[in-house]
């Protein structure tokens, strides 16, 4: 295991929910990374934002450790769940719900409905 591996590695493991990000939960630097963000913001899940824009070993070291070419990418106690696209039809189906459900995330159910009501 390379160190950047092992820095993810801890990252992933020691928080809930992760999502490694270009910016902040605060500061999105991408519409991307925006979109995940502000759905994890709205449901009220408390996550790590990991800004990978702030250390170039990270944002290389993210794509290979996940065998994934883009940013964000959401990890949920330490399963990769994946992109934007992804964990967008996720909210859209309730699947991320399940997952959150599933692995004892807590969340806002009722923000979640609404998510999905906005854009049925």
């Amino acid at each position: 295991m390379t160190e950047v591996t092992g820095k993810i590695q801890g990252l992933v493991d020691n928080a809930d929910v992760v999502l490694f990000m270009k910016g902040t939960k605060e500061m999105p630097q991408c519409g991307f990374s925006s979109r995940v963000a502000g759905v994890l913001n709205y449901m009220g899940v408390d996550y790590r934002d990991v800004n990978v824009l702030a250390d170039d070993d990270i944002r290389q070291g993210i794509k290979d450790f996940s065998d994934w070419p883009t940013i964000p990418q959401l990890y949920v106690k330490g399963e990769f769940v994946g992109g934007c696209d992804i964990v967008t039809e996720m909210t859209l189906s309730g699947e991320l719900d399940q997952l959150f459900d599933q692995k004892g995330v807590s969340y806002d159910k009722a923000a979640a409905d609404k998510i999905r009501e906005a854009n049925a």
